[in-house]
């Protein structure tokens, strides 16, 4: 059974996709550590539900980024972490993580990549008024939202609401992210 960190900064509802997938057995894997940069976000609650174990700071009490990376790769590599998931982690991971992980870190975006990169994809695919959106699942590297993409899937829109994208990707975004996380495992 794989081991998994997923990395979450929000909601969590891709953390609770995974999660939930691996109570089902629908993963041959068990989510071993969430890890959080927002203390009061709501994946928490969900993470309670679940009984996984919590890794939440604040990286403003850190003055180096490889400071809260490397607590965060000695707990990993403690708890045996075979893969890392992030979920709506809003930071870009640094030296400390890529040099102990590299080749072990996936992500999840809302846009056709190399389409629409960084944190804003979905506004501004709307406001560039794309007609086919879509979800990437790719490595993570040193680049923003650069790494080799691993599977992509698009839905056709045909309005201006980013809310209703994100609701319409987030459909897609669960369960592709549970069958591509079942092949790479």
């Amino acid at each position: 059974m794989k081991r998994i960190a997923v990395f979450a900064s929000g909601n969590g509802s891709n953390y609770e996709a995974i999660a939930t997938a691996c109570a089902n057995h629908n993963l041959d894997a068990e989510v071993v550590l969430l890890v959080v940069d927002k203390p009061g976000a709501y994946v928490l609650q969900r993470a309670e539900k679940f009984g996984t174990p919590v890794l939440a700071f604040s990286p403003k009490d850190y003055a180096f980024k490889s400071d809260y990376e490397t607590i965060i790769a000695d707990r990993m590599d403690e708890l045996k972490v075979d893969l890392v998931c992030l979920a709506g982690y809003m930071r870009i991971i640094g030296d400390v993580l890529l040099s102990r992980y590299g080749g072990r870190i996936i992500n999840i975006h809302p846009s056709l990549l190399p389409a629409f990169r960084g944190a804003h994809a979905v506004e501004q695919a709307v406001e560039y008024g794309v007609k086919v959106y879509g979800i990437t699942i790719h490595w993570v590297d040193a680049t923003l939202d650069g790494g080799k993409i691993i599977a992509q899937r698009a839905f056709e829109y045909d309005g201006n609401d980013s809310e209703e994208v994100h609701r319409l990707g987030q459909i897609i975004e669960h369960q592709l992210y549970i069958e591509t996380i079942n092949k790479l495992i």
